[in-house]
């Protein structure tokens, strides 16, 4: 698949985007424009990644101000995301919902229209280029995690979209996993957008947003921003934090 260079390239768009649920505010006036092929979002637990995410997706709307992909709000319209943005979850037991492999695949599918029996044919074919028509039919209980996380990338595969969100992709996996998931998504002709808490994970993207209590702190060049977040976290490291707990 061809990355488009229409509309795919108007990229997703925050302008002033808040968001805020139980009387917090998780993210305070987030405006961004991306367009870059690879694209990485740092910052510390709690700092509103995965929220960032999640707007992007489409799976939340802002409270306040606007997020649009490729033109479109997706929180408002998820159909006409079905072709633009898939997303891939830190924990693949949060995305499978079906019980066997040619299932889970198929699904997304028929919601692009498909009847059951292309979306099963289309499942096969997409196993089989991957060296995996022998998981058809198995369930998914008995893969391993690496093998559920392939298994959902292959799911957002299927639909073909414009542009992937991964959120901590290479959590929970070893490290041989990890190279190989590593290996796929640096192959991969769609845009990416990586969530990590780790600079290493995103150090050769085209451009890095460093994300701090729901603010962006820093954007720009990923060895710079890297390096900059890194200098950071390891200053916060040599702190005694615990030093004003009672003893």
């Amino acid at each position: 698949m061809q990355h488009a260079s229409s509309p795919s390239d108007m990229g997703i768009r925050l302008d002033r985007a808040t968001y805020a649920a139980g009387g917090r505010t998780i993210l305070s006036g987030i405006s961004l424009h991306l367009t870059e092929r690879r694209i990485g979002i740092l910052g510390p637990n709690g700092s509103g990644k995965t929220t960032l995410l999640r707007l992007m997706a489409g799976l939340v709307a802002p409270t306040e101000g606007r997020v649009t992909v490729e033109g479109i709000e997706p929180a408002s319209d998820r159909r006409a995301m079905l072709g633009a943005i898939g997303i891939l979850f830190q924990n693949p037991e949060h995305q499978i919902i079906f019980p066997t492999v040619e299932e889970e695949l198929a699904f997304g599918l028929k919601q692009m229209g498909r009847s059951a029996a292309e979306a099963r044919r289309a499942a096969r074919a997409l196993l089989a280029a991957h060296g995996r028509a022998h998981w058809a039919a198995a369930s998914v209980a008995t893969l391993s995690q690496g093998q559920k996380q392939f298994l959902c990338l292959l799911s957002v595969l299927a639909m073909e979209p414009r542009t992937i969100l991964l959120d901590e992709p290479f959590s929970g996996l070893d490290l041989p996993t990890q190279i190989r998931l590593s290996r796929r998504l640096a192959a991969l002709p769609q845009r990416l957008v990586t969530i990590s808490h780790d600079p290493a994970a995103v150090a050769d993207h085209d451009r890095v947003i460093w994300l701090e209590q729901g603010r962006v702190r820093a954007d720009g060049p990923a060895p710079e921003v890297a390096s900059a977040f890194r200098a950071e976290m390891e200053h916060l490291g040599g702190l005694d934090a615990d030093a004003d707990l009672a003893g």
